[in-house]
């Protein structure tokens, strides 16, 4: 294993919100063996290489040239940075998935942006996006009070419900279906995570905070106190099980590609 998966996977297994991501993304994406997959704005990369490991041929972009970076140390090929106008540098109907990880919220004109994303895939192609979803909440209000703002994490607008993301992307698309995660218990815990990330100095980007090798390097020691902590992390995160019928704090959706 390189150097770079090794930090990339180990602050994998101590994040409850990108495993969570992960296994929400991979429930809507179905098999992706011998298929043509992209997948836009996984920020450090990991969940870039978790989605390669599933198999088919896939390509990455992302709106920074840190993200970019830290994507090609995990992956190496057919990495692609995204201009300004978020217009995708790769042919019509290229892809048979096409997986929004972490963008949709970040680019100034989603209505174009959606545009891109219809004409990269190919008919019936099937279209996993995964953004916030709204919520006004006690949590939320704190957030913003301790300065955790949709601007602070580079979102130029706090994410879609369902029916404002089929809207979107309607009539190019057709939503197949839908769930929330990412609960009180787990919300609260990335809260807190990111206000440890903030007393360490990390500086927000227009993709929000990305957590690259560097980052590890220079906060080893709270890392490694970080780590100590994570399985009271894990079963803070585990009582969302306890709200099962509230509605999370992310949306993953899972359309099709009209003909």
């Amino acid at each position: 294993m390189a150097d770079g998966e090794t930090w990339a996977l180990a602050l994998f297994r101590r994040s409850v919100l990108k495993q969570q991501k992960l296994a929400a993304i991979v429930e809507m994406l179905g098999p992706t063996d011998r298929l043509r997959c992209l997948d836009l704005g996984s920020d450090n990369g990991v969940v870039s290489l978790l989605l390669r490991r599933r198999g088919g041929r896939w390509a990455s972009a992302d709106l920074t040239p840190e993200a970019v970076a830290s994507i090609r140390e995990l992956v190496r090929d057919d990495v692609h940075q995204i201009e300004k106008d978020a217009r995708l540098p790769f042919p019509d109907a290229e892809f048979d998935r096409v997986v929004v990880v972490d963008m949709l919220e970040h680019v100034a004109d989603d209505e174009a942006f959606a545009a891109e994303l219809a004409r990269v895939t190919k008919p019936r192609g099937r279209l996993i996006v995964n953004t916030p979803h709204p919520k006004d909440t006690t949590l939320r209000r704190m957030r913003h009070a301790i300065g955790q703002t949709d601007e602070k994490h580079g979102h130029l607008r706090p994410g879609y419900t369902p029916e404002s993301l089929a809207a979107l992307l309607s009539p190019r698309f057709t939503l197949d279906r839908h769930r929330t995660y990412s609960r009180f218990f787990s919300e609260a815990v990335d809260t807190a995570i990111n206000w440890g990330l903030e007393r360490l100095g990390k500086k927000s980007s227009t993709k929000g905070m990305v957590v690259t090798a560097s980052d590890i390097q220079r906060h080893r020691k709270a890392f490694r106190a970080y780590s100590l902590l994570y399985p009271a992390v894990w079963l803070i995160s585990r009582l969302d099980g306890l709200i099962p019928s509230v509605k999370g704090y992310m949306l993953v959706a899972a359309l099709i590609r009209r003909d």
